[in-house]
């Protein structure tokens, strides 16, 4: 796993290109080419931050921002 916090803020952009996951300064910015409609941009997302940061999704939660571009996770 990469040296993160087990709690950090996410800048999610939807209808990217491609899916990719960019780390600056203590910030990932994830990409995703899901549109956000009933919560299926959360979850690639989550998809993305598991094999980025090589955890289980089922370890990965949004604790603030489930409807902003903005998000907090949080790793168990």
């Amino acid at each position: 796993m990469k040296d993160l916090s087990k709690i950090f803020n996410v800048r999610v952009t939807p209808h990217a290109k491609q899916n990719k996951v960019v780390e600056n300064d203590g910030v990932l910015r994830v990409y995703t080419t899901v549109a956000p409609e009933n919560g299926r941009a959360n979850s690639a997302v989550v998809e993305l931050l598991s094999e980025y940061l090589d955890v289980p999704k089922s370890k990965i939660k949004i604790l603030k921002g489930q409807t902003s571009r903005d998000k907090v996770f949080a790793i168990d």
